[in-house]
């Protein structure tokens, strides 16, 4: 496994592949690896030649300072991990080398609407930050797969309406959400939990799955958002929102349609999000 710093001899050993007629799958991630970012190498070294993995904590998607700061760096245990998985080359830039003109004089990527609501609407400018470096490391990486979870639901929309729109000739493969034994997402930011909120916060699984089954077939569900976001409250969390969305779109959810129920909730100063698929819809 090869770790690159910089754009120039990263792009040298990705064209010597392509010439070679090999393709690759790409991971983008902010480290601090887990199970589900490792589930994510997999799928790729399943779907390609050759594997690339980016560890970058970008500051554009952070809309507090502090969560930015908090945010766990492992990097000599990430590579380690990575190195396990068969993975063959990381990149691992700094601020500098993506964002060469600052962070505020950076050309942005935006998807409107879609970036704008639930997430979008609790973190003003995150989704920017998201689609604005993931459009950079598409073009220094040239992927023919790229390879995200669907903890970050709206985010997966997202980046795939951004492909869409812009011509990415890259395919975007989903992998469902990694989870602990009692039903907790795996996330970098749940090392941050103590012990007490540990076991507070597989209820938001919990809350979401029983939301998710209960609103199957059912035309109102806001009745049905604010009982959960009720839910989440009385164990604990601050709630920021529950939604039952259209799975395609986030769009109102309609009875007999594919949906998918998201949520956001505060425990301490740690943030979760969440989301459950509403299954046996009818299409």
């Amino acid at each position: 496994m090869v770790v690159h710093e910089t754009i120039a001899p990263l792009r040298e050993a990705l064209r010597a592949w392509r010439q070679a007629g090999q393709h690759i799958a790409f991971v983008p991630t902010m480290g601090n690896l887990h199970a589900g970012h490792l589930d994510l190498v997999h799928a790729a070294r399943q779907s390609a030649d050759r594997v690339v993995v980016s560890i970058f904590v970008n500051p554009l998607q952070f809309d507090e300072a502090d969560d930015f700061a908090a945010y766990p760096r492992t990097l000599e245990a990430d590579l380690a991990k990575l190195a396990e998985c068969g993975v063959d080359v990381v990149f691992t830039p700094a601020e500098e080398t993506l964002y060469p003109r600052g962070r505020e004089a950076i050309a942005f990527v935006e998807v409107p609407a879609l970036g704008e609501i639930l997430e979008g609407a609790h973190r003003p400018g995150h989704f920017r930050g998201v689609t604005t470096v993931v459009a950079k490391l598409f073009h220094i990486v040239q992927p023919e797969v790229a390879v995200f979870g669907e903890k970050d639901y709206q985010q997966l929309l997202i980046v795939r309406r951004m492909v869409a729109d812009l011509d990415f000739p890259v395919a975007i493969v989903s992998r469902p959400t990694v989870r602990e034994a009692d039903g907790l997402a795996m996330s970098s930011r749940n090392r941050r939990l103590d012990a007490g909120q540990r076991k507070i916060a597989p209820t938001l699984y919990r809350v979401l799955r029983e939301t998710a089954e209960r609103a199957r077939g059912v035309g109102q569900t806001a009745a049905l958002e604010r009982e959960a976001m009720a839910r989440l409250a009385e164990a604990g969390f601050r709630p920021e929102y529950v939604a039952i969305r259209d799975a395609a779109d986030l769009g109102p959810h309609q009875a007999g349609r594919p949906g998918v129920v998201l949520g956001a909730a505060r425990l301490g100063d740690v943030r979760l999000i969440d989301n459950v698929r509403i299954e046996n819809a009818e299409e």
